[in-house]
């Protein structure tokens, strides 16, 4: 059995990959949706890749491992590698049966406040109507940076998971990728006006915004809503936001 060790591993990552990426939307919890086809076309190689080894690996390799085994008693390896290469099976299966979650609050506190340096500009103007849907990165960047305060008399709606501070305050949060999850930064306003759902909670907040310090200046972040109301809603199939 140890011949087809190099096959079984190559499958199997074959296998997470595609678990993932084709059959499931899972794959959003760790990278951009553009690289999809990607992982597709990375999961589907492997598998042929691990089938074309199994199917090509010489028959005579048993009897020269067992052969190999008897002349080498406790070495722990032979022609199909280390024993302890199978170790390798253990990721590959936990990302095939049990896909690990999209980051949360614990990613998002350990990012220090964004420095305010970018400088100040002005935006363009809302979209016509009440409540406005925007991106809390879009809600983030307006409220510190837009010099024409164009959030100023409009309500906004904001989704992310909830987090805290020790002081008690908390904030709807949202992490931003540009490629994947290991480049993730955060995105988050301070919420006035309503109490606190459990940490990592998703909710969606309807409110004002509640101008902070002068544009530009540490003060401003992070931004804060005054909120009128506070629904919790299912985790989106893409949690991040692009940033």
């Amino acid at each position: 059995m140890r011949r087809y060790g190099p096959a079984v591993l190559l499958t199997l990552v074959g296998a997470a990959i595609l678990r993932v990426s084709l059959f499931s939307e899972l794959y959003l919890r760790y990278v951009q949706a553009g690289l999809r086809p990607y992982l597709v076309a990375s999961g589907a190689a492997l598998v042929l890749l691990g089938v074309a080894v199994a199917v090509l690996t010489p028959r005579g390799d048993d009897e020269h491992e067992q052969g190999d085994d008897r002349g080498h008693a406790g070495h722990g390896h032979g022609p199909a590698g280390p024993r302890v290469a199978w170790l390798l099976t253990l990721p590959a299966l936990a990302l095939l049966l049990f896909p690990p979650p999209a980051l949360g609050s614990y990613s998002a506190e350990r990012e220090a406040a964004r420095s305010a340096a970018r400088g100040l500009g002005t935006f363009p103007a809302l979209p016509s109507g009440d409540p406005v849907d925007l991106d809390l990165g879009e809600f983030g960047s307006r409220a510190v940076y837009d010099s024409g305060r164009s959030l100023e008399g409009r309500t906004v709606r904001l989704t992310g998971f909830v987090t805290r501070d020790d002081d008690g305050s908390w904030y709807v949060t949202r992490l931003l990728v540009s490629c994947c999850a290991a480049d993730a930064t955060t995105a988050k306003a301070e919420v006035r006006g309503a109490q606190a759902p459990p940490v990592d909670t998703w909710v969606t907040v309807t409110g004002t915004w509640h101008p902070e310090g002068e544009p530009g200046s540490a003060a401003a972040w992070p931004p804060v809503i005054d909120v009128t109301s506070v629904r919790r809603v299912p985790q989106p199939d893409n949690p991040y936001e692009k940033r």
